[in-house]
C-alpha cells in the first residue's frame, strides 16, 4: 500500500454537501465489509480484473434491497454485463454525472444507463472538477497520501493499453500548475505521486507545474514517457522541483515491437543515453517492460535484464502482455484464434491470457516470473546502486522494504505500520534533495543541447478487494474494486 487511488475520492470531492461521506479500504486489512446499519445505494466501480468480486458484492447489497450503481472501465467495454448486476450504469466518465445520479436516486427517477463524457460535462471542463477528498483516506495506512492528478489523457495510444479502448474518447486535458500546487501543499505530505497516465504529453505544462511546484520544497515522482528527455533542461526543471522518480514505459526494447504497438518513443538504442540524463539530474527510475509481443522470443528475458542491470535503473515492473477487452490488441489476437479464455480475474499482466507467437504459454509466464526473481536478487539490487553512500542507503533501504520483505507486509499493513515505516526514509530522501537542489540553483549553469531529438510518433496481479463501511437506509455507499470504498449518508433537513 503505498498511494492511494483518486477515484473515489474525486467521486466524494463531487459529492453533494447535503451527503455525509466516509472511506473504507479492503487493502488496509481492518477486516471486512461492515454490513450494519445497512446503506440505502451502492455505488460500485467495477475494473476487468476484479469484476467477479464487484458482482457478487452487487448481487449481494441488491438482493437485500441496495440500490446498485456500477461504473467504470469494464462497464464501458461491458455495459449488458454489468448491467444484469445493476438497477443503474454509468457509462464513462463518472465526476460530473454523479451529482445527477444521486438527485435520481433521491428524486425517486433513477435511470438505467447514464453517460459521461471525458470532454466536457455539467461542472465543465476537467479543470473545473472539485478536487478529490485526500482527508478522508487514513494516513496509516500508505506511503503518503498525496496521490496527485493534474492531467488526464496521454498522447500516445499503444494497441495494448486501456486509452485505446473502443469507445474511450479522452483528450489530454490539464488542471492549473497553481491548483496542483495547492492540492499538493494541503495533503501536509512531504512525498507526492503523480498517477496522470503520462505527465510530461504537453512538456511546456509541465515545466509550468515544476515552477509552480519548486517554492513547496517537497519531493514528487510520476510516469513519463522518455521523450521528456528531449529537452534536457525540462529535466533539470523536475530535479530542481523535487521530481526524485520516473516511472517510464520503456515497454520493450526492440523497435519492431514498439512500431507493432503503435507506440511513438525514442528509439530503444537511444534509451540508454535518455536514462542517463535522468540520472544526471538525481532523478531515480523505475523502468516497465511488457513481455510477449510478437517479436519477443525466449531470450528477451535474459536481454532486458542485462539491459536493466547496465543501466542502473533503481527499479523495474514486469508485465505479460495483457489484450483487455475493446483495445485493438485484444481485436487483433481474437481474428488470429489467440485468446485463450475470457476468465478476466486472470488478466491481470500476472497470467498467460493468449498464445504467444514465438515461445508457450508456458515459457513467457516461467520467463516472466524469473525475470522478476533475477532483477531483485541481492546481487542485482547491490550491482544496480547509485554512486556514493549518501545516494546508496536510501537505495538500499528502499529497494529492500518494497521487494525484499513482501512475506511481513501483511502484517504491516494491519498493524497500520505503512506510514510510520516508510517516513523516516522519505523525510531523509526530502531533506537531502532539497539541499541538492538548492546548490545547484545557487551555480551558474549552461544546458548544451542539440536540436530536438526527432523520433517517429502501473502489475504483478490483482489488488486488494473492495468493500464498505455501511449507513442508514437512505445512504450512499460507493466500493471501489482496487480497495478503497466511500459511504455517504443524506443529511437529516
Amino acid at each position: 500500500m503505498l498511494t492511494p487511488t483518486l477515484a473515489l475520492t474525486s467521486i466524494a470531492g463531487a459529492t453533494p454537501p447535503e451527503w455525509d461521506v466516509e472511506y473504507w479500504d479492503e487493502n488496509l486489512l481492518q477486516g471486512s465489509i461492515p454490513v450494519d446499519p445497512f446503506p440505502g445505494v451502492v455505488g460500485i466501480t467495477v475494473h476487468l480484473t476484479f469484476a467477479e468480486r464487484a458482482f457478487a458484492i452487487a448481487d449481494w447489497f441488491r438482493a437485500r434491497g441496495a440500490v446498485v450503481i456500477l461504473g467504470g472501465l469494464h462497464v464501458l467495454t461491458a455495459p449488458e454485463e454489468c448491467a444484469a448486476h445493476a438497477d443503474a450504469i454509468v457509462v464513462g466518465e463518472g465526476v460530473q454525472v454523479w451529482p445527477r445520479v444521486l438527485a435520481d436516486v433521491a428524486a425517486g427517477t433513477l435511470q438505467r444507463v447514464y453517460h459521461g463524457s471525458y470532454v466536457a460535462g455539467a461542472m465543465g471542463r476537467y479543470a473545473d472538477e472539485p478536487a478529490p477528498r485526500r482527508e478522508l483516506v487514513p494516513a496509516y495506512g500508505f506511503l503518503t497520501r498525496a496521490s496527485l492528478i493534474a492531467t488526464r489523457g496521454c498522447h500516445n495510444r499503444c494497441g495494448f493499453c486501456y486509452l485505446s479502448t473502443d469507445g474511450l474518447h479522452m483528450p489530454y486535458q490539464m488542471r492549473a500548475p497553481e491548483d496542483i500546487a495547492r492540492q499538493f501543499a494541503s495533503t501536509g505530505e512531504p512525498y507526492g505521486v503523480f498517477i496522470d497516465n503520462n505527465l510530461g504529453s504537453k512538456p511546456e505544462y509541465l515545466r509550468e507545474l515544476c515552477r509552480a511546484l519548486r517554492p513547496l520544497n517537497k519531493i514528487w515522482s510520476a510516469a513519463i514517457t522518455i521523450d521528456v528527455t528531449d529537452d534536457p533542461s525540462l529535466v533539470r526543471d523536475m530535479a530542481l522541483s523535487g521530481c526524485t522518480g520516473v516511472f517510464v514505459g520503456f515497454e520493450s526494447l526492440s523497435a519492431d515491437n514498439l512500431d507493432d504497438a503503435r507506440k511513438k518513443t525514442p528509439r530503444p538504442d537511444d534509451y540508454a543515453r535518455r536514462v542517463a540524463l535522468l540520472h544526471r539530474w538525481r532523478i531515480q527510475v523505475n523502468g516497465s517492460f511488457v513481455f510477449g509481443f510478437d517479436r519477443d522470443d525466449a531470450g528477451v528475458f535474459d536481454r532486458t535484464v542485462r539491459w536493466i542491470q547496465d543501466n542502473h535503473l533503481e527499479c523495474a515492473t514486469f508485465h505479460i502482455l495483457t489484450p483487455y477487452p475493446g483495445t485493438p490488441l485484444f481485436a487483433q489476437l481474437e481474428r488470429e484464434g489467440r485468446i485463450l479464455h475470457r476468465d478476466w480475474n486472470r488478466y491481470d499482466t500476472a497470467h498467460v491470457v493468449f498464445q504467444p507467437k514465438l515461445m508457450t504459454p508456458r515459457e513467457l509466464y516461467e520467463g516472466y516470473a524469473a525475470t522478476y526473481r533475477r532483477l531483485f536478487s541481492h546481487d542485482s539490487i547491490w550491482r544496480r546502486r547509485p554512486a556514493g553512500w549518501t545516494n546508496a542507503i536510501p537505495y538500499l533501504c528502499g529497494s529492500y522494504l518494497y521487494k525484499k520483505s513482501n512475506r511481513l507486509w501483511p502484517w504491516i499493513i494491519r498493524l497500520r505500520l505503512t506510514h510510520a515505516l516508510w517516513s523516516p526514509l522519505v523525510e531523509l530522501s526530502r531533506r537531502k534533495h532539497v539541499r541538492w537542489a538548492e546548490t545547484q540553483s545557487a551555480e551558474p549553469h549552461v544546458m548544451l543541447s542539440g536540436p530536438p531529438m526527432c523520433h517517429p510518433e502501473r502489475s504483478e496481479g490483482p489488488g486488494g478487494r473492495g468493500g464498505a463501511r455501511t449507513l442508514p437506509p437512505r445512504s450512499l455507499a460507493t466500493l471501489g474494486m482496487t480497495g478503497p470504498a466511500l459511504v455517504a449518508r443524506k443529511r437529516s433537513a
